[in-house]
């Protein structure tokens, strides 16, 4: 029997999806908010990120951090959180006989935070801290510049966890406006998988939720396709390696090509067999570490190249990597290489599915940003329906010679020289 799930919808527009798993030892419970750093503005930018961390600080039935931490870690449990561009989640995984303490942890941090002042200014050091260690992550940092080159100054660029300046002037009125506005039943969904059965979830669900007054939630804004006035960013720093990321609008998230770019994307640089890893590491010798990956948003997508090498082999780099670019789009895949890629991505797509956490996010995710959640096997015949001239097809619309933002982090780079290599 393949996995199957359920979907209901509170009377107040909540949404409720089960996967359920009954050889599971656990179930993994999520609660998704449609709100991330790209619904902000400006003076608020890292809000989303800073409601992440505040929800775990105290409620009216656990006042501190230590209590909502020891209920679920004292039934056998673990618990975290994560902020996007786009949502926030909570989660918790717990043995399948904990499930109506993990979702009454869970709602009462959704439902019932205090907010407390002090805990604030506590925690806005800590989140500050957190910046300060991305920073201090030449790659991350790279990562981070890479993305504001890219999209340029829209909130779709801007970072998620704000900047030591936003965090610092945020007060307590923020929060409560933020909760106000975004934590409502028809921006959120729950999502429950493992050794459960949708009738027990829906009726823990409509007891900890079903009172609860909905409030329409203001969209984000659109993201619109252009990069930032100075796309290639270079920032010394005494280490020993350039880190490298090179990057290029792609795909939204239901774009008919997402498939075609999925096979494309592991052709160009997932694993020890694809082409940037054979070319720039293991012909060249240029990178220990080589590759690409892909994000898709609700109305605009990034692919980005990254890459650690030396300086004096900086530039090097960047033109092999953007050769081997061009090269997808010039010619198509061979065959073999191609049914390569498409039984690579299926594989890593199968595998990323084994836990009760994987199925909850997945189905929580899908079903809060588009509304529904496609069956896993017809992303499978999707996948393996791509064709090599698909493939190049794709990269024809996305390669363009003047397609292109770059940041580095090392210990020097010639930006103008870095630019020319990339319009070439």
């Amino acid at each position: 029997m393949g996995i199957e799930w359920h979907i209901s919808t509170l009377g107040n527009g909540m949404r409720v999806v089960t996967t359920p798993v009954p050889t599971a030892q656990s179930v993994s419970v999520n609660v998704f908010v449609g709100i991330g750093s790209r619904g902000e503005d400006r003076r608020t930018n890292g809000l989303s990120h800073y409601m992440e961390h505040m929800l775990f600080k105290g409620t009216q039935r656990r006042p501190d951090a230590i209590l909502i931490a020891e209920a679920i870690e004292g039934g056998g449990g673990v618990l975290n959180a994560y902020t996007s561009k786009e949502l926030t989640c909570y989660w918790n995984q717990v043995p399948f006989d904990k499930l109506p303490l993990a979702m009454d942890v869970l709602a009462d941090m959704y439902r019932n935070s205090l907010l407390a002042q002090a805990e604030i200014d506590r925690e806005r050091t800590v989140v500050q801290q957190e910046i300060r260690r991305s920073f201090d992550q030449p790659g991350a940092w790279a990562s981070e510049l890479l993305s504001r080159a890219t999209f340029g100054d829209q909130p779709i660029g801007w970072p998620i966890a704000g900047s030591i300046e936003t965090v610092e002037a945020m007060n307590r009125d923020d929060f409560v406006r933020h909760v106000e506005t975004y934590y409502v039943p028809s921006n959120t969904v729950l999502s429950v998988a493992g050794n459960t059965t949708h009738d027990e979830v829906l009726r823990l669900a409509e007891d900890l939720y079903g009172d609860m007054a909905d409030r329409a939630v203001p969209a984000a804004s659109a993201a619109t396709y252009e990069f930032a006035l100075d796309r290639v960013v270079v920032e010394t720093r005494d280490i020993a390696q350039c880190n490298m990321g090179i990057a290029l609008h792609a795909l939204p998230r239901n774009d008919p090509d997402r498939y075609p770019l999925m096979v494309l994307n592991t052709i160009l640089g997932r694993g020890m067999s694809s082409r940037l890893f054979k070319e720039v590491r293991e012909r060249r010798g240029l990178a220990y570490s080589v590759g690409s990956g892909v994000a898709r948003y609700n109305d605009i997508g990034v692919m980005s190249i990254s890459a650690g090498v030396t300086l004096d082999h900086l530039e090097e780099a960047t033109s092999v990597i953007r050769e081997e670019l061009f090269k997808m789009a010039a010619e198509p895949a061979r065959e073999e290489e191609a049914t390569k890629a498409r039984d690579f991505a299926i594989g890593n797509f199968r595998l990323g599915l084994e836990s009760t956490m994987a199925l909850a996010q997945r189905a929580g995710e899908a079903l809060l940003m588009t509304g529904e959640i496609e069956p896993i096997e017809d992303v499978v015949a999707s996948v393996l329906a791509v064709t090599p001239a698909d493939v190049q097809r794709v990269a024809q619309r996305l390669f363009k010679p003047a397609g292109f933002a770059m940041a580095v982090v090392g210990p020097g780079g010639d930006a103008d020289r870095l630019r020319e290599i990339l319009a070439a």
